[in-house]
């Protein structure tokens, strides 16, 4: 009885200890593509050039998956959402993941039957105006007309700070980016509100940017990352990883030119089981050792990310820098 009960135990270790392909990663690898939802245009994040050709933070998190999981960053299928049908691609399975500058809330979290893995980018709502208009501050914007995206912790935001100033707005909602970007230029409302680095984006896409202002107050919190369907926790845990992995490796140094060598001739214990030339991490996810090589060489590491999309827009790196810097990232030792 005892035998079988050590016997029992050994194999129920063993189950424990081995990953087990979900769902979305079989059909993913079968289907030789990974489908990801993402912003329709908004530089930075994920906008597609004159060829196609999709580029920002968001778009290259697609990418390092696609190579951890099929080893090709553009095997990616990208698949352009607004705010009002992106919860909906990803629950109906027309997507495997959306990364689309979505903020991280306890109902999204809970009753859509999605799950966030973490945070790729903390932001904070806020205001932009026409620097002709002579406002200086939020508290200025009384009986302003205000441009809003629909269907975004966006919208409750902006009720909920007008309420708590004693002041009145007037909405004017449009569900697509480029549509709300054009009617802020045209002068159709006072203010455009959104997240700090979407305002940003937008100003840097303005003929004249210097003839608009980000007003100084951020009104709320805005954690941004990507997002996966409840129902398969082993596709889940991979995102996550390559997630922690990518601001890991910008940690401990390793970039996308010398990810390679790094793992040839770094002696670190650390790094080693980092980069899979020790243990069974990758294993564990259902991938191969060399997962965080394969995600660094494709995209580069987190910090390498954001210089090329976000610093240009002129947004340092504040919370967003490593905790070694004063800032949030700070992901869990990959070991």
């Amino acid at each position: 009885m005892i035998h079988m009960l050590l016997a029992g135990l050994a194999t129920a270790l063993l189950v424990a200890g081995t990953a087990h392909a979900g769902p979305t990663l079989d059909a993913v690898k079968a289907r030789g593509s990974l489908r990801c939802a993402v912003n329709s245009g908004l530089q930075g994040f994920a906008a597609p050039d004159s060829q196609g050709r999709w580029s920002g933070i968001d778009a290259d998190f697609c990418r390092a998956l696609a190579a951890v999981i099929l080893g090709d960053r553009d095997k990616v299928d990208f698949r352009p959402s607004n705010t009002q049908n992106r919860f909906t691609m990803l629950q109906s399975g027309e997507v495997d993941i959306l990364s689309r500058n979505t903020t991280w809330t306890a109902s999204r979290d809970s009753a859509l039957g999605l799950v966030f893995p973490g945070t790729l980018f903390y932001d904070g709502q806020g205001f932009m105006v026409p620097k002709s208009i002579g406002v200086t501050s939020a508290r200025e914007l009384d009986g302003a007309t205000v441009c809003v995206l629909p269907g975004t912790t966006t919208e409750l935001n902006l009720t909920d700070w007008f309420r708590s100033q004693s002041m009145q707005f007037k909405p004017v909602v449009i569900s697509e980016l480029s549509q709300i970007q054009q009617a802020f230029f045209a002068g159709r409302c006072d203010v455009f509100t959104t997240d700090i680095s979407g305002l940003a984006s937008t100003r840097q896409s303005a003929d004249k940017p210097d003839d608009y202002v980000i007003l100084p107050e951020a009104i709320s919190k805005e954690p941004l990352g990507p997002v996966v369907r409840r129902d398969d926790w082993e596709f889940f845990t991979i995102v996550r990883w390559t997630l922690f992995g990518l601001i890991e490796a910008e940690e401990y140094g390793i970039t996308s030119a010398n990810a390679a060598q790094q793992r040839a001739e770094n002696k670190s214990p650390s790094v080693q089981r980092m980069l899979g030339a020790s243990g069974e991490i990758g294993k564990g996810l259902g991938l191969e050792p060399d997962w965080l090589v394969r995600a660094v060489e494709a995209v580069g590491n987190y910090g390498e990310m954001y210089e090329r999309h976000i610093a240009p827009l002129g947004i340092p790196r504040g919370q967003n820098a490593l905790w070694t810097n004063g800032g949030l990232m700070y992901p869990p030792p990959i070991r």
